[in-house]
């Protein structure tokens, strides 16, 4: 008859110490749980700490020192540690108590008591960690929108941070498409917003190089082209103008076109522009400049018109369909487009 072995010491040791092991993960785990949901449930009440500002007992027991205000004189307290970090907030609240703003005075020794409310960095982390999200959709524009608003949209605050991280890099949301890129943004907040997300097109005719580079395909190069040939033309027209321009092809043009507005421009005077003036422009040139200067001499004011000009011959045929679509001023400075 086989005896019974007897399990050895260490085994036992190590069971009941596998045991308290496994009985103290799970209490901490409700423990943290219970905490959570504590301060998950004061979402809407923030802890209330009290400032004893002055000296006396109470100042002695919260380990507050003494100290003078500079400005006003008044002395308050200020704790060591995170208990002064904590109550930073509250020393400047109980310094405008000092002043008439609602303190009350026991009047001990000159001993202020205030009631601030506030709520530690901790708290707030778990707050953004596990509090339900409360969305609020409403339009917005992704690269203007603030953190607090992107939170009210439903994003954590940790979330919200690397949106604005993103664009304070230099980063930015050119069409309601990109917005969906951002790794923070998952496919159902997506076809949530997606609604709301408004951006707005870049009028090309008051943007100014910076903003010209946000478009793609257009760096500095481009971006002072396209300044530059609006002066000349006293602002665009319509945008296919845009291809005028060197080496911007229709390519080009069509990977910004969606991005874009073109504003009406000021009415061009060519009725009372100068010659120079004329000669600048890039749909008349110098020849062309001298012939209308000759054409305004030698028509009456009521006969003048751009189809005229065009029908003398004074454009370049592959200028004269651009030049009718060009917004000018007639003789009584109202706007004239034969493109309208």
């Amino acid at each position: 008859m086989d005896r019974q072995k007897k399990p050895k010491t260490s085994f036992v040791i190590g069971a009941i110490a596998l045991l308290f092991l496994i009985i103290g993960y799970e209490t901490a785990l409700f423990v943290h749980k219970a905490a959570v949901e504590r301060i998950v449930s004061l979402q809407e009440k923030p802890d209330t700490v009290y400032v004893v500002v002055g000296e006396g007992e109470e100042g002695d027991a919260l380990g507050l020192r003494p100290r003078h205000d500079k400005k006003s004189g008044a002395r308050h307290d200020s704790g060591e540690g995170d208990f002064s970090a904590s109550l930073e907030m509250t020393e400047r609240k109980a310094l405008e108590m000092t002043e008439g703003k609602g303190a009350r005075n026991d009047r001990r020794r000159d001993t202020v008591r205030v009631r601030a409310e506030g709520r530690s960095g901790v708290a707030q982390e778990v707050m953004d960690k596990y509090a339900p999200k409360m969305e609020e959709p409403f339009r917005f524009n992704p690269n203007t929108v603030s953190v607090e608003d992107l939170q009210r949209l439903g994003f954590s605050r940790r979330q919200a941070e690397s949106i604005d991280n993103y664009r304070r890099k230099g980063g930015v949301f050119r069409r309601r498409e990109d917005f969906a890129k951002s790794y923070v943004v998952s496919d159902s907040v997506y076809e949530r917003l997606a609604p709301y997300i408004s951006i707005p097109k870049l009028d090309i005719n008051k943007a100014d190089s910076a903003a010209f580079t946000t478009l793609p395909g257009i760096g500095k190069y481009f971006a002072a082209k396209m300044v530059e040939y609006r002066t000349r033309l006293g602002g665009y027209s319509f945008p296919e103008q845009l291809m005028d321009i060197y080496r911007f092809d229709r390519e080009k043009y069509d990977g910004l076109k969606d991005l874009i507005t073109c504003s009406k421009p000021s009415p061009y005077p060519i009725w009372t522009a100068s010659e120079a003036e004329l000669a600048a422009h890039p749909y008349i040139g110098r020849d062309a400049a001298r012939s209308i200067i000759l054409y305004r001499e030698n028509t009456p004011p009521e006969e003048r018109s751009v189809d005229g000009i065009i029908k003398a011959g004074i454009i370049a045929e592959d200028h004269a369909g651009k030049f009718r679509g060009c917004v000018f001023a007639t003789e009584g400075g109202s706007p004239l487009s034969l493109q309208e």
